[in-house]
């Protein structure tokens, strides 16, 4: 059907920008593994990925893909024909099935040579910013809005480097230091896989919402891919920089969540709860209801803490792709580029105190979190 060698696949793969390329025959046929960076879309990159390597693929040739994440696999995508497939039979992305099971793939192909490393490449990735509240009773809304350029670097395997800089636009109520050009989240992370598909992180640094600490976090799938778990914990102090200045409170505390997660694959709907210890130490549920498109994902969610002084508090959030959706890396040239999504969240309470958290990365979203979801991924193959 197709005489391209698998070497061949690898190098069509590079060519159109993808990284960190691997192939090696698998004890079940040929695996490959690479990295994404190329398309905003996480779902839009695996299925052009797919593309290519499935157009050598013979019908009854069996495969399995690794797509990585800083080097650190995310999601396995398999290819197995039964017995009665002829060779001619051309393979389709819907043939395709997604399991966060990476272990046995990637211990197989781990130790091959990769093609186009994204280890030192340089991303310049600006983040708009708005911010808004309604507390005033003679004006609408006050709000801020932020260019906010950071610069991020994959470091090792595992390892990334994240640093921003916030330059205000608009500023109506939200604080003089927000008037000055100053840093934002400045971060070292490792990320790492466990056995069972077990994913995780590790960050140290500046956080946003004034924080700067330690923050560990593990996400857990079931068996039944529908549900996953997981949990977070961080050592986490107060700080703040006027201009270029940091402020900061020697004075640490722990704060953690935990919970589930139940997918819904008919709809892409995503139902979460869990508990938290949040920053001003309140206690409580945190409930949400996300549904995921592919260029969007849009949510509502619910408070209540333990603390009869916090009142019940909820809303909904948005985030949303950015354009340009692909954006090929030239060599080690610096990229720059809009960030991959910009989102909002709308605090219907206006509950000013309680209820806070961080976040250790600009780049933590709701859609960001649905990249790698094997039920998710699945069904955006029938879409292409």
């Amino acid at each position: 059907m197709c005489a391209q060698t698998p070497e061949e696949t690898v190098a069509k793969l590079v060519e159109a920008g993808f990284e960190n390329v691997r192939q090696a025959d698998g004890e079940e046929g040929l695996v490959f593994s690479l990295e994404n960076n190329l398309y905003s879309v996480q779902s839009q990159g695996i299925a052009k990925a797919l593309e290519i390597i499935q157009s050598s693929l013979k019908g009854n040739e069996p495969c399995t893909v690794v797509f990585t994440q800083y080097n650190v696999p995310q999601v396995s995508l398999t290819y197995r024909p039964n017995m009665t497939v002829d060779e001619n039979v051309e393979v389709a992305l819907t043939d395709w099935s997604a399991s966060y099971d990476v272990e046995k793939a990637w211990n197989q192909v781990k130790k091959e040579k990769k093609q186009n490393s994204s280890l030192f490449k340089v991303d310049v990735l600006v983040y708009p910013q708005l911010s808004f509240k309604n507390l005033i009773l003679n004006q609408v809304y006050q709000w801020m809005f932020h260019f906010s350029p950071s610069v991020e670097v994959s470091l090792w395997p595992g390892g990334k480097l994240a640093a921003m800089l916030k330059v205000p636009v608009y500023n109506d109520g939200f604080g003089s230091l927000e008037d000055k050009v100053h840093p934002g989240q400045i971060t070292l992370s490792q990320r790492f896989a466990l056995a069972y598909g077990i994913k995780g992180r590790v960050t140290a640094g500046y956080f946003n919402n004034s924080r700067w600490g330690l923050d560990g976090q593990l996400m857990m799938p079931f068996k039944d891919r529908k549900w996953s778990a997981e949990v977070r914990a961080g050592y986490i102090g107060k700080g703040y920089w006027k201009g270029m200045h940091l402020h900061y409170d020697t004075d640490m505390n722990f704060h953690w969540s935990a919970g589930v997660n139940f997918f819904w694959p008919q709809y892409n709907t995503q139902f979460k709860l869990t508990a938290n210890k949040w920053l001003l130490n309140d206690q409580g549920l945190k409930f949400e209801m996300i549904r995921h498109f592919r260029y969007a994902s849009i949510g509502f969610y619910a408070f209540k803490a333990t603390d009869n002084a916090a009142r019940v508090n909820g809303g909904f959030r948005f985030q949303v792709a950015l354009p340009p959706y692909k954006y090929k890396r030239k060599g080690y040239i610096p990229r720059i580029s809009t960030s991959n999504q910009m989102g909002l969240v709308y605090n219907a309470g206006n509950e000013q105190y309680y209820y806070r958290e961080y976040k250790t990365e600009a780049s933590d979203n709701i859609m960001e979190a649905n990249g790698f979801n094997p039920l998710f991924i699945e069904n955006e193959m029938s879409n292409f």
